[in-house]
C-alpha cells in the first residue's frame, strides 16, 4: 500500500526547464558557444558537480561553468519574480488530494537547499510537504538512488510503500534502483525505451496521478 509520494521539483512540479534552457542559450551565446536543446536534456536530473563535468567536457576546461550557472539562475529567478513561479498543471489539486487522504509527501531533487526552499516558498507550496532532500545533501546524485532512499527515511516509509513522480530519465533510473515504483510525467523529453520500461506508468500530466492511487 502506498503511504508516501515523493516529488521531483524542476520539470515535474515547477515548469522551469524551458526557462532554464533559455537562460543557458543566452549565456552560452554571449560566450560564443551554442547550447542545443538535445544537449541541454543531458543535464536534466543531475547534481551540480555532474552538470559542471558535462559542460566542461563539451565546451572545454576553461568554460566558466560557475559564472554561467549563476547567471542562468539569476535569469530564472528574475523571470519567476516578474511572472511568478510557474507550477505544472494539476499540481495543487494533487497535493490537496494527498493531504486530504493522509499520504506523506516529500521533495527529492537535485537542486540545492537554498534554491529549493526559496522556490517552494515563492510558489506557496511549502505547507504541502512533510520534508525534502536536496542535491547538496547527498553524496551521489540521480541516477544513484541515494536521494530517494533518504526521502523514504525522511517520512519513515519503506521503498515499496512509496511512489516517485519524475520527469527525467535519471530520476526514473534512480527510483528504479531504489526499488520504488515511479510514475513518469515527461517534460521536455519523453523517456527512451530503456527508461520507459523502468517506469510503473507514464502519464500526460499530474492530473492523472490521483487516479493511479485510487486504482485497486
Amino acid at each position: 500500500m502506498i503511504k508516501a509520494v515523493i516529488f521531483d521539483m524542476d520539470g515535474l512540479m515547477i515548469d522551469s526547464e524551458r526557462v532554464t534552457y533559455e537562460g543557458y542559450v543566452i549565456e552560452c551565446r554571449n560566450l560564443g558557444f551554442v547550447m542545443e536543446e538535445e544537449f541541454y536534456k543531458q543535464l536534466l536530473g543531475h547534481t551540480l558537480p555532474e552538470v559542471f563535468q558535462v559542460l566542461r567536457k563539451k565546451y572545454g576546461e576553461t568554460f566558466p561553468v560557475e559564472d554561467v550557472l549563476k547567471r542562468v539562475h539569476k535569469y530564472m529567478d528574475d523571470r519567476f519574480v516578474q511572472e511568478g513561479v510557474p507550477v505544472k498543471k494539476g499540481l495543487r489539486e494533487l497535493l490537496s488530494y494527498l493531504k486530504d487522504h493522509g499520504y506523506r509527501t516529500v521533495v527529492a531533487t537535485s537542486s540545492g537547499r537554498e534554491r529549493v526552499d526559496r522556490i517552494l516558498k515563492q510558489a506557496e507550496l511549502t505547507e504541502y510537504f512533510d520534508g525534502s532532500v536536496c542535491g547538496d545533501e547527498v553524496k551521489k546524485g540521480k541516477p544513484d538512488p541515494e536521494v530517494f532512499i533518504k526521502a523514504c527515511g525522511k517520512v519513515m516509509v519503506k521503498p515499496e510503500e512509496a511512489l516517485v513522480l519524475e520527469d527525467s530519465e535519471a530520476g526514473i533510473s534512480a527510483a528504479y534502483a531504489a526499488g520504488i515504483p515511479v510514475v513518469c510525467v515527461p517534460d521536455m523529453k519523453y523517456p527512451e525505451a530503456e527508461y520507459a520500461a523502468k517506469a510503473f506508468r507514464i502519464v500526460d500530466s499530474l492530473e492523472d496521478v490521483a487516479g493511479i492511487l485510487m486504482a485497486p
